[in-house]
């Protein structure tokens, strides 16, 4: 009598073998999709007569009073 051997490993092997492929060829499609859309064009900072620079506002201040020790 013929003894065959379990099919487990091998369906096992092959499950593991798609998934990687599958994993591969979905992280290929993100990166080309990424690669093809268009970058957002930075925010212009609203500088007229303030310089554009750091500003100290009422939500400032009160974060500043909260530190205080």
């Amino acid at each position: 009598m013929k003894t065959t051997k379990n099919p487990t490993p091998s369906s096992r092997r092959g499950f593991l073998l798609g998934a990687g492929a599958a994993a591969g060829t979905g992280a290929a499609v993100a990166l080309g999709a990424a690669r093809q859309a268009e970058p957002a064009a930075p925010a212009k900072p609203d500088t007229k007569g303030r310089g554009g620079g750091y500003h100290v506002t009422e939500h400032v201040k009160q974060y500043y009073r909260t530190t205080l020790v």
